[in-house]
């Protein structure tokens, strides 16, 4: 299975140049824990992540230094250049990344670098958890058709 069939499409972004106050307040709108920053490739017209910002980050990079928000912007504290999972790799590959760097998520890039969507671990064991699933499926039919053709 390929990141493209299990990474959530529905993306929360923003610019890096955007209060970081707008930040954390689309994050309680969105009910989400991290928003993929991103910048329009003007060949294409379509949008490149060039860093993440996570609730956490709010938490260990601002709050905790007791520094005020209102005086920072996305771009003072997003992780830049996050490590991407292309569309088209197998979901193993984005655990070993995820394994790796320390992360629950990962944006995901078409083949131009182009913005996807978004894999989580969550996303990786609702998949297995279905094929899990399935494979108990097979083994209670084989028992039924068993007990139906050997009585």
């Amino acid at each position: 299975m390929n990141v493209a069939e299990i990474c959530k499409r529905n993306l929360v972004t923003v610019r890096p140049y955007e209060e970081l106050a707008v930040a954390a307040q689309l994050m309680r709108e969105k009910h989400v824990g991290y928003l993929i920053v991103v910048e329009p490739a003007l060949e294409d017209g379509t949008y490149r992540p060039i860093g993440v910002l996570t609730d956490r980050d709010l938490v260990v990079s601002v709050l905790a230094r007791g520094t005020n928000p209102n005086t920072l912007r996305i771009e003072d504290v997003m992780t830049r250049m996050p490590v991407v999972v292309r569309a088209d790799q197998s979901t193993g590959r984005a655990v070993e990344e995820m394994r790796r760097i320390g992360v629950r998520r990962l944006p995901v890039v078409g083949d131009h670098g182009e913005l996807f969507g978004v894999v989580s671990l969550d996303d990786v064991v609702d998949a297995l958890s279905m094929q899990l699933q399935d494979l108990a499926g097979s083994i209670r039919s084989e028992q039924a058709i068993e007990h139906v053709l050997r009585p």
